[in-house]
C-alpha cells in the first residue's frame, strides 16, 4: 500500500534518474526465478547516492513513525536491505539487526544476527518487494523468535497479486514508498518509455510468469 502519491512519484523519479530501476521493454532481462522481465530494479544502488540514500531513509522512518510509533528495534532482509535498514535504525536512533534467509551452518546458527530479546516490537525494512516470499520468510524467523512484528515497509513493489495475498494470508501489514504503477506514471512523463512500450510494461505485470514465454 502506498501511504504518500506525492513520494511514490518522487522515489520513481530518483530510482529512475540513478538506473536503480532500468526499463528494457525491447530487450528483457532474465530473473532468477527463469522469468522474462522488461524490468529490472537493483535498489542497491541507492547507497552510492548519499542525496537520495538520505531521502529514502527519512522517508521509511516517517512512515514507520507514523503507521507504528517507534518501534524497539528495526530488522532489515539480508541481504538488500541490510544497508538501508540500518540507515533507517540509525535515524530512529534504534537498535538493528538483520535477517537471513536461513541459519548459518556454521558458528552460532544464526538466522537473525544482532541482539533481540522476546516480546520486542519490531518493523521489518526491505528493498524490493516481488512475491513476498523472502520477505515473510524472515518475518517467520522473527516470529520464532517471539518478537512482535508491527509491519513491514518497503522501497518499491512490482505489485504483483500472489504478493497481495502471501500478505494477507500472513497477517502482515506492508507500505512501500512507491510502486510500479507510479512507476510507469512517472516514466512515461519523463519520457524514459513511449506509450507503446508503456502498453508492453503493463501487459508483463498483469501476467509475469507467461510473458513471451
Amino acid at each position: 500500500m502506498i501511504l504518500n502519491k506525492e513520494t511514490a512519484q518522487k522515489t520513481a523519479d530518483l530510482l529512475l534518474q540513478i538506473n536503480a530501476i532500468k526499463l528494457q521493454p525491447q530487450n528483457p532481462f532474465l530473473w532468477a526465478s527463469g522469468w522474462k522481465s522488461p524490468i529490472y530494479c537493483d535498489n542497491r544502488i541507492i547507497l552510492s547516492h548519499p542525496p537520495i540514500r538520505n531521502y529514502v531513509r527519512e522517508q521509511i522512518a516517517r512512515q514507520i513513525e507514523e503507521l507504528y510509533g517507534k518501534p524497539d528495534v528495526i530488522a532489515g532482509v539480508a541481504t538488500g536491505a541490510i544497508g538501508i535498514g540500518m540507515l533507517v535504525a540509525d535515524y530512529l536512533n534504534l537498535p538493528f539487526v538483520y535477517v537471513r534467509p536461513e541459519p548459518k551452518g556454521h558458528g552460532r546458527q544464526n538466522q537473525i544476527e544482532g541482539q533481540v530479546s522476546k516480546h520486542q516490537s519490531v518493523v521489518v525494512v526491505e528493498d524490493l518487494i516481488s512475491t513476498g516470499k523472502s520477505s515473510l520468510n524472515a518475518v517467520k524467523a522473527l516470529k520464532e523468535a517471539e518478537l512482535r512484528i508491527k509491519g513491514m515497509v518497503a522501497i518499491f513493489t512490482y505489485g504483483f497479486d500472489i504478493a497481495e495475498a502471501n500478505f494477507k494470508k500472513e497477517k502482515i501489514t506492508l507500505h512501500t514508498l512507491s510502486d510500479y504503477t507510479s512507476l510507469l506514471s512517472e516514466a512515461e512523463k519523463l519520457n524514459y518509455i513511449s506509450t507503446k512500450e508503456l502498453q508492453t510494461l503493463q501487459d508483463w505485470k498483469s501476467n509475469p510468469a507467461e510473458w513471451k514465454k
